[in-house]
């Protein structure tokens, strides 16, 4: 079976289909991705690339232009977030997306939740797709605003939009809004934090002070601006905790200083190996991120920046699992709470629990390809 996984072109987008694309491989498909080809590198060379559409920079810029300015990632409201999504994006990469995905000829397509390129590509082909949700659910206002902005690139290719076969989705039910429905196909796909095979990063040494708690600093892939880890880390100077603060894909390690005794600063690590031995996480709130974090258990501070992040804070702070916050001085008075009040442990172990009893991405592909 060939199996096309379809998303954005951003870490938070992509990295949740690339389990379900370990586990295609390891049963004998032939699985590729169909995004921008400057991704190649960030998903690894076991995963062919079909390159299709241009970067989130050019996106951004473009719905700027559309909107007299407006930025979807850090002022996320529905007309702007469904141009980025619905409209720019589908505008700049479905040409290439129909000419990569004939040529390879796929049986099926897996797109995640805010990918409106693989459903129309398979709309075209007619082959059956799956959706893959990334979190908890987005607020209806946005879904059927950007249901309506792609409706009309449907309708020049003399489309209409069919829907999903499966809805994946990788959100235990606790962590969804009060009233959430789940839909009658969906199948509870156990998140996983991201991992890199073979990869050789070991967890920091902390020498003498081994035995205080660690605290895991992550600020994302997107949201990584230097100030905002540096006054994180200032509000947490005065509590007897090890840190381990990573500074994105991205981002400068001399442009950080730090105590060396207590603080190290990493680039971009998998989270598998990031959570190994963490006590407690402070982010901004990414899905993948929290998924992951509640995957072991983890309690955590949220600052949202941008995107979904509120979304998601204020579901886990709903949870008790974690606190969410508006100011970053507020980060370690908040940690202390963490590290004080079992009752948050105890929620993530309750979410963790969940999450365990979730079908794993082989289990699924098995499911799929039935």
């Amino acid at each position: 079976m060939r199996v096309l996984l379809s998303g954005t072109p951003a870490f938070g987008h992509l990295l949740p289909l690339l389990p379900l694309a370990r586990e295609a491989r390891a049963a004998g498909h032939e699985v590729a991705l169909l995004t921008s080809g400057a991704m190649a590198e960030a998903v690894g060379p076991e995963l062919p690339v079909l390159p299709a559409g241009p970067m989130p920079d050019v996106l951004f810029a473009e719905v700027a232009r559309r909107t007299g300015g407006s930025n979807p990632a850090t002022d996320p409201k529905p007309e702007t977030v469904a141009e980025f999504f619905a409209g720019t994006r589908v505008d700049l990469s479905v040409a290439d997306a129909m000419e990569a995905a004939r040529a390879w000829k796929p049986d099926l397509i897996v797109a995640e939740a805010c990918d409106f390129v693989g459903p129309l590509v398979a709309a075209e082909l007619e082959v059956p797709w799956h959706l893959l949700a990334f979190g908890p659910a987005v607020p209806d206002e946005f879904v059927e605003l950007m249901f309506q902005t792609v409706a009309p690139r449907y309708a020049e290719r003399g489309l209409a939009p069919t829907p999903p076969s499966t809805f994946l989705d990788p959100c235990p039910p606790t962590l969804q809004a009060p009233g959430w429905q789940a839909p009658p196909n969906r199948i509870a796909l156990r998140p996983e934090p991201h991992r890199v095979d073979g990869n050789a990063w070991q967890a920091p040494d902390f020498a003498d002070g081994a035995d205080r708690p660690v605290v895991l600093v992550t600020l994302g892939t997107v949201f990584t601006e230097v100030g905002l880890l540096v006054n994180i880390l200032a509000s947490l100077e005065s509590l007897d905790v090890n840190i381990v603060a990573t500074l994105g894909p991205f981002a400068d390690p001399t442009a950080i200083t730090v105590d060396h005794s207590r603080v190290r600063t990493v680039g971009f690590v998998p989270l598998e190996q990031l959570l190994d031995g963490i006590t407690a996480v402070v982010s901004t709130g990414g899905a993948g991120t929290i998924l992951a974090t509640l995957s072991r258990g983890l309690p955590m501070v949220l600052l949202p920046q941008g995107a979904d992040q509120a979304i998601n804070a204020e579901r886990v702070e709903a949870t008790g699992a974690g606190v969410a916050l508006a100011e970053s001085g507020q980060v370690g008075p908040a940690v202390a709470r963490l590290l004080r009040e079992d009752s948050f442990r105890a929620r993530a172990g309750v979410l963790a629990d969940e999450i365990a009893a979730m079908e794993s991405a082989a289990d699924v592909v098995r499911r799929l390809a039935g």
